[in-house]
Parts: structure tokens; sequence; C-alpha cells
């Protein structure tokens, strides 16, 4: 149970803790919260048998308590804790009954504790609430709004020079500039000079004509873009010349003076270092996205056909599931005319529907049933037999679908870098090839598709009663077989390839017999078979014909019998390898060529290495080079500037973790508006009110540790009753992160309490392990940093790097609603006021 939820009645659950365990605590408990509402007796009920939970941790205080730690040992497991802690432990014990969660947090919360310490010392320093205004960088969260990086036409200079300025024809101010390019300059202004944007002035560049002779008697005129106040003395004023004067000596002086000069004062860099942080945050987001990406098309009058999928390795069950017994992808007839068109009629801008499908399968051919939640208003005599029987079918999946409008200017984003500053920045900033945008141009609607099925929502939907015999009249939400379906292009989305060597796909057989573990020694323990998924000149991936028992740097001997048959040259048996991966099904593992010495050859590298010189053209490389180059950078910029989730990321620095950054796309989740409303999405803010730090510590980070680079994303969901009449967040907000195995019960219980006076909204939560930042990506803006500023290259480096895991929050508010079957008039109710609260913060 969220801290939050609780924070209101501390005071009594201290009180209740006291009673917690006695024989007749349930008559102490209703004595004492008889003035609650029952939705927060419930709350609190829950919570105290949250704490009555027996538990297995085991207490290390090391490190952790000013104390002498010492090792204690109870009912066979040995704790570390010092004097003070056994002390409250064997209270607690004795108290509780039992060693509960009750009793470790206790323990863990003790008046000597480094965290407790700690809180006390920063409580005692800093109010909490001045903290974002007073000292901005000591909170730990800045926004990432994606996409929003200029691409600058030239270089600017840091110089500052003596400028004067004409306001008027009689009011005339002397002023410095900040930086200085052909076209424009950053003036600093005292702000007592009132300057408007789009005003024109003249400026005589009076620090170079006492060095130069500029000719420029009249001085150049100049139109004030932009207006920012830095104090109460002084505000910076953006301008750009008109160029009235045409005067090319001088455009071509300026030109030559910024490029000898620029090593000396230092090219301004805001720009490129702003542009480098947001495209390395996209990505680490891009390729993680759970959604598929569908791109539609406008043709035949209007009619909207999907013809391009943007594919990663998180959304490509999506796809397979939507493809036939013949290979067909047949999401057209899911999301056909008639529902697009009811779908498109919503207000706003990213419009969405819920969608719900099964298959039967007949005489060999996968047939689709659908239904969407409009429907079911409809039809509400069906709802309970298709959510009942179709939830019954393996096959039973729920999916939410977000369409929002694209357009195909966005598929080109330019180097934050000028023309002016490399002779190559002018090849890499090539929009797309007439051939890829001869494919876009029709593009006009993206939308993503997200698979929401959870075994345990499934057995939720499971409970809509229903009368078998009856299942003949769900045909009408059947999808007949089409003679022709759209041709639909799966597009890999193009992101860094963390290997070190090129794998190609090719099947041949093996045989492996594992050696003693860890150690060559002739003594085999058994031989398994299977065949090659793919292989590069040191690894292989292996689908063995049944599970093995096998386990990472286990080392094997492995036989081609195939591959033996083409060469006399090499021999291909009993080649010694060392498993790297292991798949959860025991069926498919990596190896790697194991070699005693680094110096010593390996056969097997040797043959895969001569293999490949002389077979290039005729192998395929696992992953595919594009059939239409450019074509993926084109739909991940165009996606890039649509995003409407809610990403964030996690950093380690030393040993510690933290949310250090949100991303904020085109469109806003509930959670930036919630968010805005309290002023929190500045360049620096506090993101514990959505993530606290038990959740980050105790759920999310501990997860996140177990999982490696490929593995699917780790799922749970995110409750929050929000009150949007609340003066601060704390207050207004109540949060419960729910693993996704948690009783629906109880789920149901939180979400009912919420809807009847305040908004309720539900989130799914995506949690990936990252790899390395894909610097080749950003390889040119990070190289001109680096020219000029090493240091801060450096620092951008050392941010990027310090991301391990990135996330992503989906609004399945409606979901929840039909999942629990909450009464719909309570739902309306809740919407329209949802609706009117979002219409006053926009």
């Amino acid at each position: 149970m969220a801290d939050d939820v609780l924070l209101k009645y501390q005071d009594l659950i201290q009180d209740l803790k006291s009673d917690l365990g006695a024989e007749k605590f349930e008559l102490v408990f209703k004595n004492k919260t008889t003035q609650l509402s029952k939705p927060e007796q419930f709350l609190l009920k829950m919570e105290m048998t949250r704490l009555s939970q027996p538990v297995a941790r085991v207490i290390d205080l090391r490190g952790q308590v000013t104390g002498e730690v010492r090792a204690y040992e109870y009912n066979g497991k040995q704790h570390f804790m010092d004097n003070l802690a056994i002390e409250v432990f064997e209270k607690a014990v004795k108290q509780y009954g039992d060693y509960t969660l009750a009793v470790y947090e206790t323990v863990m919360s003790t008046e000597n504790n480094h965290k407790v310490l700690q809180k006390k010392a920063t409580k005692k320093a800093l109010n909490t609430s001045e903290i974002a205004q007073e000292n901005p960088k000591e909170t730990n969260c800045h926004m990432v709004k994606f996409a929003s990086y200029e691409t600058r036409i030239e270089e600017r200079m840091n110089y500052a020079i003596k400028v004067k300025i004409q306001i008027t024809s009689s009011d005339e101010v002397e002023a410095s500039t900040s930086d200085i390019s052909v076209s424009g300059c950053k003036v600093k202004v005292p702000s007592r000079y009132k300057l408007k944007h789009k005003q024109k002035i003249k400026m005589r560049l009076i620090g170079l004509e006492q060095d130069f002779e500029l000719g420029l008697k009249e001085g150049i005129e100049y139109e004030v873009v932009a207006i920012k106040n830095i104090n109460n003395d002084t505000n910076h004023i953006r301008m750009k010349r008109t160029y009235i004067e045409n005067n090319a000596s001088f455009d071509e002086f300026l030109k030559s003076f910024i490029h000898g000069n620029k090593r000396r004062y230092k090219v301004n860099l805001d720009n490129t270092l702003d542009a480098v942080i947001v495209k390395g945050y996209e990505q680490y987001y891009l390729p993680r996205i759970t959604s598929l990406s569908i791109f539609f098309s406008e043709e035949n009058e209007h009619s909207l056909i999907p013809r391009l999928l943007l594919s990663n390795e998180n959304n490509i069950d999506t796809i397979r599931y939507f493809n036939d017994e013949n290979k067909n992808f047949i999401l057209s007839s899911i999301l056909h005319k008639t529902r697009l068109t009811e779908i498109l009629s919503q207000p706003g801008h990213v419009k969405e529907g819920l969608f719900y499908s099964f298959t039967h399968i007949s005489a060999g051919k996968i047939y689709y049933y659908s239904a969407t939640d409009s429907e079911f208003q409809k039809t509400p005599a069906l709802k309970s037999l298709f959510l009942g029987f179709g939830s019954n079918k393996p096959s039973w999946r729920t999916f939410k679908v977000q369409i929002m409008p694209t357009h195909t200017d966005d598929a080109f984003i330019p180097l934050s870098l000028p023309e002016t500053a490399d002779s190559e920045i002018a090849k890499l900033n090539k929009p797309p090839s007439p051939r890829v945008q001869g494919i876009i141009k029709n593009i006009k609607y993206l939308a993503l598709l997200t698979d929401l099925t959870t075994k345990q929502s499934q057995g939720e939907y499971q409970k809509n009663k229903f009368i078998k015999d009856q299942a003949n009249a769900l045909k009408q939400f059947g999808h007949s077989k089409q003679v022709h379906y759209p041709d639909i292009d799966v597009i890999s989305l193009e992101y860094v390839n963390l290997r070190s060597e090129t794998r190609f796909l090719y099947k041949t057989s093996v045989a492996l017999e594992q050696e003693e573990k860890g150690k060559l020694t002739g003594k085999l323990t058994g031989k398994l078979t299977g065949t090659t998924r793919d292989f590069s000149e040191n690894g292989l991936q292996i689908e063995l014909d049944k599970p093995t028992l096998y386990e990472n740097d286990d080392l094997v001997l492995m036989t081609l019998p195939d591959l033996q048959k083409i060469t006399k040259k090499h021999d291909l048996q009993n080649l010694p390898y060392k498993v790297m991966a292991v798949s959860k099904t025991k069926k498919i593992i990596n190896l790697r060529s194991y070699r005693p010495t680094l110096d010593s050859e390996h056969t097997g590298t040797t043959f895969f290495k001569q293999l490949i010189l002389h077979n290039k053209s005729k192998l395929i490389a696992s992953e595919e080079s594009q059939k239409v180059p450019g074509l993926s950078t084109a739909l991940r910029n165009m996606q890039t500037k649509a995003v409407c989730q809610f990403p964030f990321y996690i950093h380690k620095l030393g040993s510690g973790y933290s949310v250090g950054a949100i991303g904020h796309g085109l469109y806003s989740n509930p959670l930036h508006l919630i968010l805005s409303q309290f002023g929190l999405l500045e360049e620096y803010f506090n993101i514990e009110s959505i993530f606290p730090n038990h959740v980050l510590n105790d759920l999310l980070i501990p997860k996140l540790k177990e999982m490696k680079r490929q593995d699917k994303p780790f799922q749970l969901e995110l409750y929050l009753r929000f009150n949007p009449t609340a003066k601060d967040i704390k207050s207004a907000i109540i949060i419960d992160y729910i693993p996704l195995d948690t009783n629906e019960i109880n789920k149901k219980s939180f979400v009912t309490a919420c809807i009847k006076r305040e908004l309720f909204f539900g989130f799914r939560v995506y949690i990936s392990r990252t790899g390395r930042p894909d610097t080749d990506y950003l390889a040119k803006e990070l190289s001109y940093i680096t020219q000029y500023a090493i240091h801060k290259a450096k620092i951008l480096e050392n941010e990027l790097w310090s991301v391990v895991g990135v996330g992503e929050m989906l609004d399945i508010s409606n979901e929840l609603m039909q999942r629990f079957n909450i009464e719909a008039s309570l739902v309306e109710a809740m919407n329209q006021r949802k609706s009117q609260w979002i219409q006053r913060i926009s």
C-alpha cells in the first residue's frame, strides 16, 4: 500500500500497530475506525494485513547504522544487527507474535539508521516545498522534450563587444553582445528599455569599429525575435538581421571573423548540447516502445489503409498475432472503415479506443473475432457473452489503439549543426530520398496498438457469465476472409547494433557434449543435438531438440557433422565453446568460441571466417539491411514527433538509482498534466510524488537488476487517485504500484473507492533494461562539441551512459473500467469531471 494513501492516518496506524497480533484485534480495529468511511477503513485494513504478513527477509544493517553490527540468529536464519536493532527486533516479535513485515519495518527505522538520520538532517536544513525553487539542481529529475532540437543555419560565437542600439530616433542605449553570427546576435540590454517582439532597430558594432573599417556609419538593421528576462536588471534580446543594407563585404568580413576566432572565443554550443541530450534519450526509448506503430495511408476517396509497420523487439508478437495461416496481415479487417471513422470522430488530437479479439481455428484456417468498447454500448446484451466466451480462449487479447495525425514533413530531422561548421554536414543533412518520399507521401495517421492482455486481467474477464449455446450470436463480430489484403510492409526500427560481429542466418545440424564444469578434461556428461539459428566468426545461436541443463560459463564440445562434409581442411569435431546465454525454455543457447589463452587459435573461428569470406553474397545477415534505405529513419522521425505516452529513465550514479529524466512528446499524458498543474515540469523538479523511494528501491530497481537488455519489459500497474482541487501534489494524489499478479479484488476496491468523488487514472507501466547509448547516431554532434568543449562532451556522455533502465506509462483507465465492470453511470460522471479538468488546465 502506497505511503501517500496512509499519510493522513499515520497516528492511527501507529496506534493500531500496537494492537496488531492481539486476539481481539478485529474488534479493536472496528472500534478505532468507526469514524472513517468504508474506503478509508478498507485501505487501513489492507495496510494492517500487509504488516501482519510473515517475511523471510534477512536483515543486514552492515554500513547502515551507527552502532556496531554483529551476527544474530532467529529461526535458523542469520541476521546482522546492532544492539539497538536486536532489542527492537525482539520486542517487536514478542508484540506481533512472529517475524512479520511490521517487525522488519520497525527494525529498519531505528533512530541510529543512516537513512533516518539523513531524512532528519534534510528536513532540518530545508523546507521540502522550497527545494525546487531555491536549489533546482538538488532535485533529481529533468524533462526531455522530444524532437525539440533546432537546427542552425550558421555558427554562433560567444563574443562580447560593445554595441549601440537605436531604439527610436531619440532613444539610444549602450549594450553588449553575448553571442554573434552573420545573420543575428544576442544582446544584453538593461530591462528598463522596453523592446517588443518583431520591433526593428538599428545597431552599431562599436567594439569592432574601433579595430576594423566596417563602412557602416548608420549601423545594421535587426529585428527582435525573442526577449528573455535574466534578472531584475537585464534582458537578453535575440535578434536577426533584415539584410536591408545588402552589404556583401560586411557579410564576408563577419563570416571570416567568426571562423578565425571561434577557437579563441568559443562557438555557442547551446543548440547542439540540447540536441545530443534529447536525441540520446529518444534513442533509448524508441527501440523499447511496447506499442506497434501503424502508418495509415489515405487512399481511394479518403479511405485509410494500413501500409507500414515499424517493428522492434517488444512489438513483434503483436505483428505475429495478426498474421493468419497464409501470413496475411489481417489488421485492416479489424480496424476497418466504420471503426476508424468512429474513433476519429472523437475530440482532441489523440483518439483512443479499446477492442477485444480471439481466434477460432477450423479446417486449418484462422478466423478472427473482435469487438470494440463502443460496440458493446450498442449491443449490451452481447457484451458478457463476448467477454466471457472469448476470454476463455487461449487466443484472447485486449488491445488499446491510439490514433493521431502525422505529417510527412516530420520525416526529416536534420542535424543541429550549421552547415558552415563542416563540409560533411550538408551531405548528412539530406532530406528523405525521392523513393522514400514516394512511399510515405499519402501517410496521414499514426496508430499505436498496444496489447494489454495479462493472465490476471483475462481471469477477470472470465467472470462474465454467459450461456455457451448462445455462442453463435457472436458471428456478427467475426471477420470473413478477404481475397486480397492490403500490402503492408514491416520496417525494422534501425538502432545501435549491440553485437561486435555480424551474425548470419544459417541452419545446420550440431551435436554437443558437455565438459566437466569449468574446464576441459575430456570427461563428457552426455550428448545433445540441435540446429544452428545463426552464426558469426566467434559465436553461434543454437536451438536444441530437448531442453538442456547447461548454465552460463559451462564449457561444451561442439561437432558440426553436415559442415564437416564440405571441408577436409578443418576438423569440425569436438570444438570447444563456452555457454554465454540460455533461454528461459532451456532450448536456445548462445555459444562463444573458447580459447584457453589469448593467443591460441580456434579451429571453429578460422573455419567460420573463411566460410563468411567466400560466401558473403549467399549469406543473409540476421539484421538485414533495409530494403529501402532511409525509410526506417523517416518513420522513426515521424514517430518521434508524435509521442503521446509518459517515458521515464532510471539512472545509476555510483551505487544509487533514481528516475533522472522523463520524456514529453507532442501530446501530453495525464501524468504530464498532473505534474504541470503543480508547476513540476520545470527544467529540474522532484519526481518523488510519482516514484516514491520505497517503490523505486523495493520494487522497480530489484527487478531491473535481474533483467537483461534482451528481456521483454517488466510490467506492473499504477493506480492513481487525484483530487484536482488540492493545493499541492502531495495532498492531491494517492498512488499504488500494483504487480500484475496481485489479487484483482483488491485492485477493484481501489478503483471503486476513487471514482465516486475524485478522478481515477490507471496506467500500465513497462520497464526495460537498456543497452549502451547509440553514440554512432550522435557521433557528428558529439565530435563537434568535443572540438570546442571536451569537458561538456564528457558530461553529456556520462549522463547518457548512466541510464540503465527506460520505461513508459500508458493510460489504461478505460480498460480497467471494462475489466472490473464498473457501473456505467459512475464512469460517465467521472469522465465528465476529467474532461472539465483537462479543459481547465489545458
